[in-house]
């Protein structure tokens, strides 16, 4: 028998709302408007706000004077399924195994976004009224970077204003280990095209006469970074805030993140910038990260050409306090300061976000900290990610309100990978999550 909420963790997994799709469009609005129907049906009164792109959902208890205002954030939204064939079932066909529910989505974010709706359906139920005045805000465009998000929270300031935002969309250290995630890197996103002749060309008549776009873009990429891995880009580490001595320990006690990162990965080796640990370059330091390049011919077997154009496709995870803006405009100098001879170089920047960090001891943080335990146990890890959520900061700028980021993920969930998964029990937790949240902030 599958425990309470589960049922309508499945239906909401069946709607193929990937945002980045426009033959999904539909879709992604159908599973925006089963939402709100369900949340109504619980009790709380709201409504869909349209935006340029995809809608909001929107809905709030009765708010009463004097309580603590809590803003649930969540993205009904899921990445593109494909490659589909290396799904072992149908990406947007939920199906349990082992414990763990396998479809796009399971894990990010609907997996984790429903247990709250299950913890507030329980919750009204049993006492037709929440702790805290709440507002649920879920969103459709978070695997885009949320371009339509923060519009939205200016736009509708007053009527969003609360004390603190919680969201459930990261990850746990490990299974039964609850962990508050206080740090996000921000991200920088960039395409640099590389043009050579304006048509393609016989490799063997025009092959030592004309510069290779190909060749010109794998040479400028290898400039981005040192033979051990560091950044290149001049003053790229400039203004990045230094790990503290008490992260350090506190990381250090979450077991052998090496041979853990090893394991996850099947990499042959680490790798990364020198006198760091995995944990410390993956949560508190910058990288830029090649994300693709191509160019030329693709297909099978040879073909002796010089392509007219390639490409490099670049993402800069970012940490406080670096702005976006800053590092995309000296990854563009440093990118046409190496330019190879002969070519001409395009630079396009794509979407931002900064990076977002709290005091996890502060009296909000303590209260996370305390549902935690209540939940997982007194053992609880204190972390950063290394993922990025644009509009956590968001959040900040415009409403002014800390968020508590209480991950349901595990290491091994594969979000936005082929096969896809979330565990039943992190579910179920989740539930009760929510409920030992809401009291501990009431």
């Amino acid at each position: 028998m599958n425990p309470p909420g589960l049922d309508h963790l499945l239906t909401c997994l069946r709607f193929p709302s990937v945002s980045t799709d426009s033959t999904r469009r539909a879709d992604t609005r159908a599973c925006a408007e089963w939402l709100l129907a369900h949340l109504r049906s619980m009790g709380l009164s709201g409504a869909l706000h349209e935006t340029p792109g995809h809608p909001v959902v929107l809905v709030k208890n009765k708010h009463i004077p004097g309580r603590r205002t809590v803003l649930l954030y969540g993205h009904y939204d899921v990445q593109p399924a494909e490659p589909l064939a290396e799904w072992k079932t149908p990406a947007f066909e939920p199906t349990i195994r082992d414990g763990r529910i396998y479809c796009r989505g399971a894990t990010d974010n609907k997996g984790q976004l429903m247990a709250h709706v299950q913890g507030l359906a329980e919750t009204l139920a049993q006492h037709a009224d929440l702790p805290v005045n709440l507002t649920v805000l879920f969103e459709g465009e978070e695997e885009i970077g949320s371009p339509n998000l923060k519009p939205f929270l200016q736009q509708h300031r007053e009527e969003l204003k609360c004390d603190v935002v919680a969201i459930s969309d990261t990850g746990m250290v490990a299974p039964g280990v609850g962990t508050f995630t206080y740090g996000l890197r921000g991200i920088a996103c960039m395409e640099a095209k590389v043009y050579g002749p304006s048509i393609d060309l016989h490799s063997g008549i025009f092959g030592g006469a004309i510069a290779n776009p190909v060749t010109a873009a794998a040479r400028l990429t290898a400039t981005l970074h040192d033979d051990e891995g560091r950044v290149m880009i001049g003053g790229f580490y400039d203004g990045v805030r230094p790990v503290q001595d008490w992260e350090r320990k506190a990381w250090n006690e979450l077991g052998d993140g090496d041979a853990e990162m090893l394991e996850l990965t099947g990499s042959p080796a680490l790798f990364g910038e020198p006198g760091y640990t995995e944990r410390e370059r993956r949560w508190a330091r910058p990288t830029a990260e090649v994300n693709g390049i191509g160019g030329g011919y693709q297909g099978e077997g040879s073909k002796t050409v010089i392509g007219r154009e390639a490409f490099v496709k670049l993402s800069f995870r970012l940490v406080p306090d670096q702005h976006p803006d800053v590092i995309l405009e000296r990854a563009a100098a440093h990118l046409r300061a190496h330019l190879p001879k002969g070519v001409r170089l395009e630079i396009k920047p794509g979407h931002t976000g900064m990076p977002y960090i709290m005091d996890p001891h502060s009296p909000l943080g303590s209260a996370a900290q305390r549902a935690l335990k209540k939940v997982f146990g007194d053992k609880t890890a204190l972390i950063r990610e290394g993922g990025s959520i644009p509009i956590v900061q968001a959040f900040k700028d415009v409403l002014h309100a800390d968020t508590l980021l209480l991950g349901l993920a595990l290491p091994d969930c594969q979000a936005h990978a082929p096969n896809e998964n979330f565990p039943i029990d992190n579910f179920i937790a989740g539930v009760r999550l929510n409920q030992a949240l809401l009291a501990e902030l009431a």
